[in-house]
């Protein structure tokens, strides 16, 4: 079963390539979506695959890659992006 959720990451989430790191990691898993940067210093990505890999995906990021502080995730149900592959997305 797929899932597709909307993910907003707070903390020390910028500057420290979490996007480049949460790219990499989302295709690793064979997701489809998205990741940006918010102008209010949050990043928001869009996570679209098998049940369990979106899951993963989640866990992994509560850590994230070494110099970022995940402080808080909030998850929304969305619709699945168009098209395959993971996107780094300019900055909203």
């Amino acid at each position: 079963m797929t899932t597709t959720v909307r993910a907003l990451f707070q903390g020390r989430v910028q500057g420290v390539w979490f996007r480049a790191w949460t790219q990499g990691e989302a295709l690793k898993l064979g997701l489809s979506g998205w990741v940006r940067n918010c102008a209010d210093g949050t990043v928001e990505a869009v996570f679209s695959g098998e049940d369990d890999n979106v899951a993963a995906m989640l866990g992994k990021a509560r850590k994230g890659p070494p110099l970022a502080r995940v402080d808080n995730i909030t998850t929304e149900p969305v619709n699945a992006p168009e098209g395959p592959g993971f996107h780094k997305l300019p900055t909203a």
